[in-house]
């Protein structure tokens, strides 16, 4: 009999982004910020004492969540920082659900999402989305807990803010808004995550802060939400370096607001070039572009760029495997990917 648990045994692990190292790469496969993190990240770490290592860090991030709730107008008591935002989204599927009930979210979606609920052994409810990615009201009766990404990863788009907010109030359990792209999307659903007492607002500093190698993510909702995941939390989840670099990028509000407008002015450059050779874009409120290829496959296209040395993100399946993400790098990156694809068929 084997020792290990028969979900465990049965489910299948997330597959992270592909990494290279090699120098000459051109890495747009997974939304990563091209222009890294703030000085102030490099100050921090120039002044940081080793000495401090001897010691435990602040359990609770205070100083960096009370930077975060005088951001977003809330308390303190309203703000939970993770390690990374998939600890806060591993925590949500063990504070809010049920042994023998359902987690639910849209489909395509974050793929974490299923692994994190197999790994509860708990029941998944995936909603198709509507026509071309498009928002779909969800009807589900028996979920405690919906994983609902906007802008949504892999296709970019956002939802309409009035068709989640009705969702959010009637939704029975926690609706979890994912924002992990927020900070390049015209709107965000934060106020939701302060009014209504069954809603969280999920945010990351992977993307627009350029700190993904850190791991740090937070979370704002009812102060009851957030008591519940303190109390499930490992004692120390956040080390100090992440603290203390997470806040230094954090309150540098400019070095962000600076990267993010290159970043979306490159993303309509890079769409407007392949709408132009007829290829389908998604609107995106992200920072990286949902496309559609003609003529070549997606897969050819993902494979075609490989050897290109241009790394891009295809997802096998029947609902995505006709489309390519690309994440928006640098404007020399972009340049290089337009000179390719200039020369190949439309």
């Amino acid at each position: 009999m084997s020792p290990i648990r028969r979900n465990v045994r049965e489910m299948s692990a997330y597959i992270p982004g592909e990494q290279i190292h090699e120098p000459g790469w051109i890495k747009l496969n997974t939304n990563e910020n091209p222009y890294g993190p703030s000085p102030a990240v490099a100050e921090f770490l120039r002044t940081f004492d080793p000495q401090t290592l001897r010691r435990y860090p602040d359990p609770d991030c205070s100083t960096l969540r009370r930077s975060i709730s005088e951001r977003h107008n809330c308390r303190p008591n309203q703000v939970f920082v993770g390690n990374g935002s998939d600890e806060i989204l591993a925590l949500c599927t063990r504070a809010f659900v049920e042994d023998n009930r359902t987690i639910a979210f849209f489909e395509p979606s974050y793929s974490l999402y299923a692994v994190l609920a197999a790994i509860r052994a708990v029941a998944i409810r995936p909603v198709s989305l509507g026509p071309d990615f498009s928002w779909r009201d969800p009807v589900v009766d028996d979920a405690d807990l919906f994983f609902l990404t906007s802008p949504n990863a892999p296709t970019g788009m956002a939802y309409p803010r009035d068709r989640i907010e009705v969702f959010c109030r009637n939704f029975p359990g926690v609706v979890v808004v994912d924002e992990a792209y927020a900070d390049f999307a015209d709107t965000n659903c934060m106020d939701l995550a302060l009014q209504l007492p069954n809603v969280l607002v999920l945010r990351t500093f992977s993307k627009a802060y350029a700190l993904a190698a850190i791991r740090c993510g937070y979370v704002i909702g009812a102060p009851e939400l957030i008591a519940a995941l303190f109390s499930i939390k490992d004692s120390y989840n956040v080390n100090a370096l992440t603290q203390g670099v997470a806040l230094a990028a954090f309150e540098d509000r400019d070095h962000t607001r600076r990267a993010t407008e290159r970043i979306r002015h490159d993303r309509e450059r890079l769409a407007e070039f392949l709408r132009g050779k007829g290829w389908t874009v998604y609107p995106s409120q992200t920072n990286f572009l949902w496309i559609k290829p003609c003529q070549l496959t997606a897969k050819q296209l993902f494979t075609a760029l490989r050897e290109k040395r241009i790394l891009t993100r295809w997802f096998a399946g029947p609902a995505t495997g006709d489309y390519l993400r690309i994440t928006i790098g640098t404007e020399t990156e972009i340049n290089r990917l337009i000179e390719i694809l200039s020369v190949m068929p439309h």
